[in-house]
């Protein structure tokens, strides 16, 4: 594919690619050989859940076919992380579909993907199924209500890699919350993490005359409340974390007897807008230790989709940056979260020790745009132009009126500077996008809060529980 240099260029990043660039180019180019053929996706999640997407790739015999591969292959791996599926259902030219299921099997980055998707998030092997267009699946998008109970006395909590924030809400008015650093990752012992989290649910309930329902949000995958995949708990090794964390929150529930509801932590972000601004067509993007991303569609309600677009491409250039966790490159992760703010401070001019935790760094980069440093300036500049580009591309796979951006990272001048960033990106090289997508910009304890007190109203506190009050 033809990689596209920006007419924005983030001033700390010349080298930087756009996914949306470089995939609307290709699709340029593709119009204009007159020798496209369609290809049709259907990513099954389960025989009840399955989402579809349609594209086109040069014919095979046409001399850009080499192109074809790279696009399809980002593309894909936007999906899997966007929609997820253990099962995708290839109709198109047979040899690229092929090589698609090899890149699974065979590459460090596909069997990264087909490891998460397979194994720990649907529980069976990722495939790849080569199939003529009237043997793929239909598409089956279910949908339902996510949050926005308010009555009673709810805790609300979210967790993050460097802290965890809770809220003690009473009918929907917020009575106390809290942040409380912490350092999960490398902790092996699974009781540590037990009692970390109960111990800030502790916290909300003494601000409150009872605990009428828990409702928490956290990074990673979450099913029926239980752990599938969490950068949390990387630290415990594989036989507890099957023991112990995938069921920590159903303990939980057991010892509290209450209601209790745990779902992804970009969902509870968009949710957190959608209730804050009273409109639905959200998408939430949370810049904390990792990027989060939640969806609230038109209706008000959420899809059975992943939404972990921490590790979708947004940058395609070859020298992106190195993602550790997965092995690929250019990831959402490393553009919008401290994570990025770290990997900037070298090329901004900020001399900080090399070992300093990343919470660390981000601090005292706000110290320094506090001070109206330069150096941490273009820091977020260069956040905004990012995020710029990057919204442009969730376009193309969201249907979102209203942009939600929240989280450590956003808080004071600098939050301010990486909208504004985006927003001349979006007005001078995406207009059509600009001008039908308005940003929400909450407040600081919206920002840094916001996503615990709106996970307080995920649960629905029964009849029976509400009239025995």
């Amino acid at each position: 594919m033809k990689l596209i240099a920006p007419s924005i260029v983030p001033v700390l990043d010349p080298g930087f690619r756009p996914a949306v660039l470089a995939n609307r180019a290709y699709r340029a180019a593709l119009a204009a050989s007159g020798h496209a053929v369609p290809v049709h996706l259907a990513l099954e999640r389960g025989p009840t859940s399955v989402s579809r997407y349609s594209t086109e790739v040069f014919a095979p015999d046409h001399p850009d076919a080499g192109q074809n591969f790279q696009y399809i292959e980002r593309l894909l791996k936007f999906l899997l992380w966007s929609r997820g599926g253990a099962r995708i259902h290839f109709c198109g030219p047979v040899g690229l579909g092929e090589r698609l299921r090899s890149y699974y099997q065979t590459s460090a980055t596909g069997r990264f993907d087909a490891e998460i998707m397979g194994g720990k998030i649907y529980g069976m092997p990722l495939e790849v199924v080569v199939c003529k267009e009237s043997e793929l699946p239909g598409e089956r998008e279910d949908t339902m209500p996510l949050g926005r109970n308010l009555d009673g006395c709810r805790i609300g909590f979210d967790l993050g890699a460097s802290d965890r924030k809770i809220a003690a809400v009473v009918d929907g008015e917020t009575v106390y919350s809290a942040e409380f650093p912490w350092s999960p990752r490398g902790v092996s012992d699974p009781q540590w993490h037990y009692d970390q989290i109960n111990e800030g649910l502790r916290k909300a309930a003494e601000r409150m005359p009872r605990v009428d329902a828990i409702g928490g949000s956290s990074a990673g995958v979450y099913v029926n409340n239980q752990v599938k995949v969490a950068s949390l708990f990387r630290g415990v090794p594989a036989e507890l974390f099957h023991t112990k964390v995938k069921t920590i929150f159903l303990d939980l529930q057991k010892e509290w007897n209450v209601p209790f509801e745990v779902v992804n932590d970009g969902e509870v972000t968009a949710l957190a807008g959608a209730m804050t601004i009273g409109e639905n067509a959200v998408l939430g993007v949370a810049m904390g230790s990792s990027e989060a991303v939640g969806y609230v569609d038109a209706n008000g309600n959420i899809k059975p989709w992943l939404n972990e677009l921490a590790f979708a491409p947004v940058d395609y250039s070859p020298d992106a940056p190195l993602d550790e966790w997965s092995g690929d490159r250019g990831v959402g992760a490393l553009y919008f979260s401290q994570q990025c703010v770290g990997r900037l401070v070298e090329p901004a001019g900020i001399d900080l020790p090399a070992d300093l935790p990343l919470p660390e760094k981000l601090v005292a980069v706000q110290e320094l745009m506090a001070a109206g440093d330069a150096r941490a300036e273009k820091i977020y500049q260069t956040i905004g132009t990012y995020l710029g580009y990057g919204i442009a591309h969730y376009a193309d796979f969201y249907d979102f009126r209203y942009l939600l951006v929240l989280g450590r990272v956003t808080t004071g001048r600098g939050g301010e500077i990486i909208l504004e960033g985006a927003r001349r990106v979006l007005d001078e090289v995406f207009p059509e996008v600009s001008a039908k997508i308005s940003f929400h910009v909450p407040g600081e304890t919206e920002k840094r809060h916001g996503q615990a007190m709106a996970a307080a109203s995920l649960p629905v506190i029964a009849m029976a529980a509400a009239l025995s009050r």
